[in-house]
């Protein structure tokens, strides 16, 4: 009964479904070890920062590069405020016990006895950065050589919350803070990273370090806790299809062993038998095609009759 399972058509969706579900769990499964990764990088980020608040400062180049591991780090650098380019970082969300407010960075560049500047947020101001109200609450750098601490970040990119890439402010504003956006605004090297002071000047509030990239639980991190269910769910679509082909087909032969063939194949059947009817002629019924052909052999009969008279004769 189950021999509809050697032919052709079943041989291609034997081999589809054999290669399709364990295809599906392994994508699933990897997914979903992706989000568990996260998940586990996230806990140890909260670890390290809650680490990192209470241990003691270390030197900004004992950090460098900027990773998982070092980023959210308390880094100390010495050196000289550069006044002349404090620049404004516009609309940074800060979020604390009030809600989130919108406002702007302060960010001036530290002349570093290294030769190069460190990227320095002094904090942050509500309001907007295109107003002149606003930003004369600004406090001046400190001046001489000042000796800071703070939380160490890594160069921001193109994907980080609050980026302005596209260019298009005004003087004396910054839309993302990284070494590349510095290079032509600044006449010396600069750090591929930036410290956030966690004890700002007053009006000044500080701005809580960020977690590392690709370490939070952000929209990328439950997209693939989206896409595990996505497969799974197509390894389960491949099962259900199958065994609904499978029924279907397996009802089909018992029928057809126990000789119950669908109507429609009967009269096929019958259809296959029965001479053609001449182009034109019209439909007569079965009752009257019987009445003709008794008469037929009627006349039949009566015609051989005479034929043996006459021979006889």
């Amino acid at each position: 009964m189950y021999r509809f399972l050697l032919t052709p058509r079943w041989w291609g969706i034997n081999v589809f479904a054999v290669l399709a579900i364990p295809f599906c769990i392994f994508m699933g499964s990897w997914q979903l070890g992706r989000f568990e990764d996260r998940v586990d990088t996230h806990r140890q980020q909260e670890d390290r920062s809650a680490q990192a608040k209470a241990a003691a400062a270390r030197p900004l180049d004992s950090l460098l590069p900027v990773d998982k591991v070092t980023s959210g780090r308390q880094a100390s650098a010495r050196g000289h405020y550069d006044t002349e380019h404090q620049l404004l970082v516009p609309d940074r969300t800060l979020k604390d016990k009030h809600g989130e407010r919108q406002g702007f960075y302060v960010l001036t560049l530290l002349r570093t006895d290294h030769g190069k500047a460190l990227p320095v947020v002094r904090g942050w101001l509500p309001g907007d950065a295109d107003a002149k109200a606003d930003t004369a609450k600004v406090p001046a750098p400190p001046k001489g050589e000042v000796t800071v601490t703070g939380a160490l970040q890594a160069s921001e990119n193109q994907g980080t919350d609050g980026v302005q890439a596209g260019g298009g402010l005004p003087h004396g504003q910054l839309g993302m803070i990284s070494a590349a956006s510095l290079v032509n605004i600044v006449p010396y090297d600069v750090y591929d990273a930036w410290i956030t002071l966690t004890d700002p000047q007053a009006p000044l509030q500080p701005v809580p370090p960020a977690a590392a990239e690709g370490s939070g639980l952000d929209l990328k991190a439950f997209q693939n806790l989206g896409y595990t269910g996505e497969w799974f769910v197509f390894a389960g679509f491949v099962v259900f299809m199958w065994f609904r082909l499978f029924r279907r087909d397996a009802e089909a032969a018992k029928d057809a062993a126990l000789g119950l063939l669908p109507e429609a194949d009967e009269r096929a059947d019958a259809q296959v038998g029965a001479p053609d009817a001449p182009a034109g002629a019209p439909d007569v019924p079965a009752g009257a095609s019987g009445v003709a052909a008794e008469a037929a052999d009627g006349l039949t009969g009566q015609a051989r009759g005479g034929a043996a008279g006459v021979g006889r004769g």
